[in-house]
This record gives structure tokens, sequence and C-alpha cells, in this order.
């Protein structure tokens, strides 16, 4: 499908990478990943003729579709959704105008018999054929399903791009991608923005997906998952194996350990064989032996082991003073963008050394209560911090507020003050900004670097109360282990806001669960959520059949909780018969009335006993609304 020979790209004379070759087949699923700065996304800009290499080739069909999501994206303003949407249909949308064309043609016209109008019909009918094979009459309903996917509600479909942030445009662009039939498919992290469900349908989408994939990603789980092919970039270099990443890991160290074992042994060997030959140099009658001993030497095709790249920031949260027992409460929390309701009356409680995950799908206020938090946003409610609380605080797009004309260094010494602006290259070179890297501009740092500058700064302040929102977006892999390891030692307060299931597995103690302006608080970790989630989303499905079929009690339940679900169905069904009857003789006095009034209502005690009926009737349904909440319970 894709044969890439010999490829090579440099920057400012240094090479990114140096003669690299590798193929993309049908059902390829190539995770492709490497440290911040090794050329992945440079990778895909390639593949994606966006950008042209030093030298190499890239050999492909003539016929052969791309599809490349990029990390920044232009969206043309003033569509809706939809509109965004439907341009992944090029084709589609282009023989729509021509239909519409020729509808109007005909519509206009009166020559039936002539052979123009003729003409026009049997276009039509040739269009319109070409248009279903196209999936001309189905396309409109597959887009609204890959939308929903993303996680777009039908409400979002008609507002105009414009008023979605970043993460949601992303969405956007991934799903005219994921519409569009391309054989090749580049994705430059696609889960950046998408939060845990929509992820876990993206997974299920990739997995079915005919064509082949890259992907650049830093998500452990999600390559694991999706992927069943790793290429890793380091120092120059590609290491191609047909794992996923976690089992591509175990078998580069085992392929690493068997050539480092290999390389000893020829070492040996060479070694030996140089001794004899220094030996037979003294000797005249030895000297043939000597120069065929050399000879031999010389063609040995030397094992060579190649480098790891092992170079990893190193972190450490230092917590300033020890605040309060309360850190944080907040009491009936509201807050609204125009007529979007965000947060309702929210009530929050975190305690000191507490670390909590706020979950839940985008749009939902996690990233908005994090910001009312740091008092960033004007809200309702009552918002109290605790006895020396210092927040420090990382936002999502906290990457962006860098000045891309400043270096690297001045980034920090402005960001400094008098006490610690000694400290700032020490500072940098923990986060791998060593020498000529401290020296680079703002504006040439990949995703990855940015963010690591931005954590740098957020040292250059003292806290006891942490709050970081999506922080492991671009980072690569090992800078994401080491954050965690960081986050884990740090012994202040910890509120984070993520997707990512692996990196927040085993991180918190807390979750809270956003969903319909209200939070809910789960005690354990993301994986306790997930669990307590799917738990809960079983019970809402059967809640919805309990009553109509009433199926078999759970083999969980007691013997005592099956005695009380058998009593109640039991009252239900009697009660069902009872309103029947009534409701029944009811519309027979009803129907009295309306043929014989004066007669009917002539009965001695009429009106009390039709009057008792109607009340009968109205407790009864009480009673079943009652009774039908009771085997809700269970």
């Amino acid at each position: 499908m894709l044969n890439i020979h010999n490829l090579s790209i440099s920057f400012q004379g240094e090479y990114l990478f140096e003669d690299i070759t590798f193929k993309l087949g049908n059902g390829d699923r190539v995770g492709l990943i490497g440290k911040n700065g090794a050329g992945k996304s440079t990778m895909l800009k390639i593949l994606s003729k966006e950008l042209e290499p030093d030298s190499g080739q890239i050999a492909a069909d003539k016929t052969l579709k791309i599809g490349f999501l990029k990390q920044d994206i232009d969206f043309v303003l003033g569509r809706t959704v939809l509109e965004e949407s439907y341009q992944a249909f090029t084709e589609i949308k282009e023989i729509e105008a021509k239909i519409e064309h020729i509808n109007t043609q005909l519509a206009e016209r009166t020559d039936y018999e002539s052979d123009a109008y003729h003409d026009f019909m049997v276009e039509l009918s040739d269009i319109q054929h070409q248009y279903e094979i196209l999936g001309g009459y189905n396309y409109q309903g597959e887009t609204e399903k890959i939308l929903q996917g993303l996680g777009f509600k039908r409400e979002d479909f008609n507002k105009l791009t414009d008023t979605f942030s970043g993460g949601w445009r992303m969405r956007i662009e991934l799903a005219k991608l994921l519409l569009q039939n391309n054989d090749v498919l580049l994705l430059d992290e696609p889960t950046n923005h998408l939060d845990i469900e929509s992820i876990i349908w993206l997974e299920g989408f990739l997995k079915n997906y005919p064509g082949a994939v890259a992907i650049v990603s830093h998500d452990k789980m999600f390559l694991d998952n999706v992927t069943n092919r790793t290429i890793e970039i380091s120092l120059g270099r590609i290491y191609d194996y047909p794992k996923p990443y976690t089992q591509y890991l175990v078998l580069r160290e085992e392929i690493r350990t068997q050539q480092l074992a290999s390389q000893k042994n020829q070492q040996k060997q060479i070694e030996q064989t140089e001794k004899l030959i220094e030996k037979f140099r003294a000797k005249a009658s030895k000297a043939t032996m000597a120069q065929s001993l050399m000879k031999k030497l010389d063609k040995i095709d030397r094992i060579e082991v190649d480098e790891d790249d092992n170079s990893v920031m190193t972190l450490n949260f230092p917590v300033s003073i020890t605040p309060g027992k309360v850190v944080v409460e907040a009491n009936n929390v509201s807050k609204s963008y125009g007529d979007n309701q965000v947060l309702t009356g929210v009530d929050l409680l975190i305690e000191r050394d507490v670390k909590t995950a706020f979950v839940g799908q985008n749009g939902q206020g996690k990233s908005t209560l994090a910001k009312i938090l740091v008092g960033d946003l004007k809200h309702e409610g009552h918002l109290k911090l605790g006895h020396n609380v210092q927040i420090g605080y990382f936002a999502q797009n906290q990457a962006e507020y860098l000045d891309g004309s400043k270096t690297v260094l001045d980034t920090m010494i402005d960001a400094a003050n008098e006490t610690n602006r000694s400290k700032v290259r020490d500072i940098l070179g923990s986060f791998l900004f060593r020498g000529e890297e401290a020296e680079k501009y703002v504006r040439v740092l990949s995703g990855g670097e940015r963010n690591r500058l931005a954590l740098a700064k957020l040292m250059l302040q003292p806290f006891n109360v942490l709050i970081m929102d999506e922080p492991t977006n671009h980072l690569d892999i090992k800078s994401k282990n080491v954050l965690k390891d960081a986050l884990q030692r740090f012994e202040g307060t910890l509120i984070l806001v993520s997707h990512d299931r692996d990196f927040l597995k085993g991180l918190t103690n807390t979750v809270f669960e956003f969903k319909d302006g209200n939070i809910k608080k789960y005690l354990g970790d993301v994986d306790y959520y997930l669990e307590q989630r799917n738990v809960e989303n079983l019970r809402e499905v059967e809640k919805r059949t309990v009553v109509k079929s009433q199926p078999k009690e759970s083999p969980k339940q007691t013997y005592e909780d099956q005695k009380k679900i058998k009593s109640l169905n039991n009252k239900l069904s009697n009660c069902e018969s009872k309103i029947s009857q009534l409701e029944k003789d009811i519309k027979a006095i009803d129907t009295e009335l309306a043929n014989n009034y004066d007669e009917t209502v002539a009965k001695p005690n009429f009106f009390e006993n039709y009057q008792a009926k109607k009340d009968q009737l109205a407790k009864l349904m009480q009673d079943w609304e009652d009774i039908t909440l009771q085997l809700e319970a269970f």
C-alpha cells in the first residue's frame, strides 16, 4: 500500500531520522512512538505529502486516499457542525448540486417530447445511480452516528463550529476523516481531547477499519487496545515490531539482551584473534598466518547494539506549607454560559492530602469547576478555600499561553522571582532543556516540549494544592510515567482532570463524575469508578424492563429480597387488575349518563357511589406508582 524507502530529513543541520525504511499495508494498526521532539508528527506530515523529505522515496498507488488528522486545525467560519462534517463527502455534494440543477431544468422546461428533455432524464438517472453507489442516501445518517459516537448531542448539530473549543473542533475533523473512504488514516494524538467514553468508541471503530492506520499517541492503553504493530523513532533510527506497545517493550528488551550477549561473545573472539596476531607478528615464520588472521578479522560483521534514548525529565513537587484540614468547600455552586447551564447547585468538600479525579464527558463542567476553584471564573453559590491554601494550577491549554517569540530560557527567567531566578537553569535541565535546548525559541518546540516547559514554569511558584487539567496531553510515555510517579509522591492535595485511564489508574483515591450539571462521588480509583458505572448502566436497563417483563431475579439477590420482589409483583398485578375493572365501571357509568342522564342520576346515592369509584381509582393509581418505585429499588 505504502512503501517508505531510505527516508531522511534534517533540521538545522541535524538529522531527525536518516535512511529509514518500512511498509504500511491493509490491516496494519501502527503505533508511532518516541520521545517528544523525536519526529513522530514530522513522519506523519511526510507520509501525508504535506512535507517533503530531504531524501528517500514513498511509493503508493495513484488511487490511494490518505486522511490526516493534524494537531492544528483551521475551520471555515460560519458553518454548522453538520455542514462542516458534510465536507467529508465532496463527491456526493458535487453530485447533489448536479441533481438539483437538472431537476430545476426539468421543472422549467415544457418540451417533454424533445430529445433534449429525454437526454436530461437519462443523465438524471445515471447521476442518481452514481449517487446511490457513493452512499448518497445514507451519508447523513452515518454522519450523525459518528458525531454522536464522538460525544456530540443532537442539539449540537446545528450550532456553528465557531462556538466550540479547539478540542471539539478536533472531534469534528476526526469525524470527517472517519466518514471519508480513506485507504490510510494518519492520526496525530487523536485521544488528546476525547473523554473516556469517546476513546472507547474510537477504539472499536479503528479495530474494524479495513485500511491501514498510523497513530501517534502517548496513551498506552489506547495503543494496546488498537494497534498490532509498533514503530519507535529513537536517535534517528526506527524499531519496527509486529506487536502492540506493551508487548513490543518486552520483545525489544529480549532482543536487546540477546544482541548484548552475542556482542559480548563476538568481542571475546575478536580479542583472542588480536592476541594471536600480535603473537605471530613477532615471528617471521608466522607472518603469513598473522596476515591471514588480520584479513579474517576485517571480514567479521561486527554486532552493533542500538543505543537507547534514556533521557527522561526528573520531577518533584514540593509542598510549600501545611494547609488546614478542609482545603475546598463549595455550596450550591452554579455556572452557565448564556443558555448553557454547565453546573447546577454543586456541593463539594475536599480535605487535605486527598487525591481526586474529575471525570466525565466533555462539556459537563470539569474544567469549569477547576477554573472556579482557582478563581478564574465568576459563579453563583458559595466557595471557600481553607486556611493557608496555596494553589498551583496547570490549565488544559497552558502551553498556548507561552510566547513563541521568546526562548525557553527567557520564558523561565521572566516567570521567576528574585529567590528562584538562580535555579532556572537547574529546573530546565531536569525537564530535558539542557545546553542549546534552552536557547530554542518556543515556536519551534513540539507539543510535548511545550507542555514540559509549562510544567517547568509551574515549579517557580509555591503550592500545597495542585489542580491539573489534562496535564498529559502531548507528553511522551516516559514523561507521563515520570509525572505520574511525581504526583504519587506529592504530599499535598491533588485535583486532576483527565481522560487518560492508564494515567489515572492507582493515582487517585476519590473520583467525581460530572453529568448533567451535577457531580457524583466514588470512593476509589478510576477502575473502581468504571466498574461501578457499568453496574449502574445494567441496573438502568433492568429498571426499564422490570414492570413489563418481570425478569428473573438476579442470583446475587438474597432469599428475603426474592420473597419481597415476588410479593410486590403479586401486589402490582392485583392493583393493575382492580384499576382495569374500575376504569371499565366508570366508563360504563359515563356512557349511561350520556344516554339517559335523568334516570341515571335518580338512582339512590348515585353521586356518592360515582365519586367513591373515582377516589378508589386515584388511590389505586398512587398504590401502583409506589409499588413500581419499590420494585425499581431492587
